[in-house]
């Protein structure tokens, strides 16, 4: 057996709604929403019966998921989202762009934030990374030539 491909990305918020509303400017459309609750999900996790909004992004490509959820229960129990980028365990997600001047514009509309700054990498691209709603870190990538 092999991998197949790489499902999603999940990222854990308090606001679905302004979350949503950001990775949609940003070019992904939400594929669905809904509540996953119970005991069997709680199997999954490991954390017992849950209770748990959910709301799948998917790319432009359609290859790629973002799994935004929102935990009622139980609660959240820890908060990474100003980590710094050296930071142990999951960090950022990264995104191809057209143009990430124009991006950068509209998401700083959304409340948005340069992390550092937009830098060029070699004749390659052009890349950043910025602070999204609620500090959730994300990479730009433009592809040059």
């Amino acid at each position: 057996m092999s991998l197949k491909r790489m499902d999603n990305v999940g990222i854990v918020v308090e606001s679905l709604d302004e979350v949503i509303s950001f990775f949609t400017e940003l070019g992904l459309k939400l594929e669905g929403r809904a509540m996953v609750e119970g005991e069997w999900a709680g199997r999954v996790t490991g954390l017992g019966n849950q209770r748990v909004e959910i709301a799948m992004m998917v790319t432009p490509d359609g290859h790629s998921r973002l799994e935004l959820s929102r935990f009622l229960t139980p609660p959240v129990v820890a908060d990474h989202r100003n980590a710094p980028v050296n930071a142990l365990g999951y960090l950022r997600v990264m995104f191809a762009v057209d143009d990430i001047d124009d991006t950068l514009a509209r998401l700083r509309k959304r409340g948005a934030e340069l992390v550092g700054e937009v830098v060029q990498y070699e004749d390659m691209y052009r890349l950043c990374y910025i602070r999204g709603p609620e500090g959730v870190l994300i990479g730009l990538a433009e592809q040059l030539g």
